[in-house]
């Protein structure tokens, strides 16, 4: 049986992508940072962690955060602590 929806129309689907977390912001915004100072272009970072410079991006924007090997990778790639990487990132309290 044939649904009356038409073709793209998607129910529940936002429209705009949800507001970015602030602990994501503050950690791109340390990501961007550790790599200017280690002078790297995000193209280059993403070469040397072997994922695309977009996904680079999204960790500097705050759109996405990373998993652990990707954090680990990361701090490798920059020679940062992790709480260089996390400054500014404190524990929120539930």
């Amino acid at each position: 049986m044939l649904s009356n929806r038409r073709i793209g129309e998607h129910s529940k689907v936002p429209v705009c992508k949800e507001k970015s977390c602030p602990h994501r912001i503050r950690f791109g915004e340390n990501l961007s940072k550790l790599r200017k100072r280690k002078q790297l272009t995000q193209e280059r970072v993403a070469e040397k962690m072997e994922v695309s410079a977009r996904y680079i991006q999204n960790l500097e924007a705050g759109d996405n955060f990373p998993t652990l090997p990707i954090l680990a990778q990361l701090k490798r790639v920059l020679h940062c602590s992790w709480d260089e990487l996390f400054e500014g990132c404190e524990r929120v309290a539930k």
